[in-house]
């Protein structure tokens, strides 16, 4: 199955960054605003060339590229760009296994989040929007560790001691890809949080927007802004320009909502589904992080402007 001639191709975000870094609660909610019905989500993990079994056996840890069939996925990512359907294998982490291959057909919007999709070129030339996920490293060792004691059957210090297995492979070959992303989300306690350290409704957010996408102008409402809780500034990374947009966790909603009109305002004919559940930071629906909404709008933009300028030249 192809995309008819005529049709625009399926917009790719990539969301790459390390385990219990925050992917799938970031695409959750893009996915949210978009319509559920319009995106198809795929994880690059899927695409594991071990099982948990056999990988401890030799010795290797899931972020190594030698444990990832990493053509294939850099195939599939061409196909699915193309519009094309693949039959994609399924990694099951609760069991440590594979299961049933899953049939992927490309909706209008296509999410890839996992550990290295941003690892060649070939992979890196398939999406429209690259955001990389770098919260500090006790925040997401936390976030780790809660999520796989509680949800995938691992007891507290087996998580710990394959953080500590892990980390010369994640500074080898997952934090490298941070400087191919467009956007660097960074997620960190603020001066509350500390106190509070389950207290994810009130991470701040910094946003490094790199100069390869035409990001929304928010000048007017950050200099509008009385909070205090929103600032931007200018400055430079590996030799490039970039602009920080940093966001507090303690933002009022006011501030907040005049934030995200102004990304809104951005979109035209924005088509939205829904903005009721955006910033969700847990599958219980139970709290709102208006940072967190915020980075999903802004990455939602970009995905709507991309779709636009695939329009025009189709």
């Amino acid at each position: 199955m192809a995309v008819p001639f005529g049709t625009p191709r399926p917009i790719i975000l990539g969301v790459v960054g390390d385990s219990a870094a925050g992917k799938t609660t970031l695409s959750r909610g893009i996915a949210q605003i978009l319509g559920l019905h319009r995106v198809t989500v795929l994880c690059t993990d899927d695409y594991h060339r071990y099982n948990r079994q056999q990988r401890k056996e030799l010795s290797l840890t899931p972020l190594n590229p030698e444990c990832n069939y990493l053509d294939i996925m850099a195939q599939h990512l061409q196909l699915l760009r193309a519009g094309e359907a693949i039959l994609k294998p399924h990694y099951d982490h609760k069991l440590g296994d594979f299961a049933a291959p899953e049939y992927i057909v490309p909706h209008p919007f296509l999410i890839v989040e996992g550990l290295l999709g941003f690892y060649s070129q070939e992979m890196r030339n398939a999406y429209s929007v690259r955001v990389y996920l770098d919260p500090p490293e006790d925040l997401r060792r936390r976030w780790k560790l809660r999520r796989d004691s509680t949800q995938r059957g691992y007891a507290e210090h087996e998580v710990l001691r394959e953080l500590d297995i892990r980390e010369p492979d994640s500074a080898a070959y997952i934090r490298p890809q941070r400087h191919d992303a467009d956007i660097v989300v960074s997620f960190f306690p603020g001066k509350a949080a500390r106190l509070q350290q389950s207290d994810d409704a009130h991470l701040n957010v910094r946003l490094t927007l790199h100069g390869t996408l035409r990001h929304p102008d928010l000048s007017q409402i950050i200099e509008e802004d009385t909070s205090g809780c929103v600032r931007a500034t200018l400055g430079r990374e590996g030799g490039r320009a970039v602009e920080y947009l940093e966001i507090d966790g303690s933002i009022p909603d006011e501030p907040a909502l005049a934030l995200e009109r102004g990304i809104l305002d951005h979109l035209d004919a924005c088509g939205a589904a829904s903005m009721a559940e955006i910033g969700q930071y847990s599958e219980s629906k139970t709290g709102k992080s208006h940072p967190l909404a915020l980075t999903q709008l802004l990455l939602v933009y970009h995905l709507l402007r991309a779709r636009q300028r695939d329009e025009i030249e189709v």
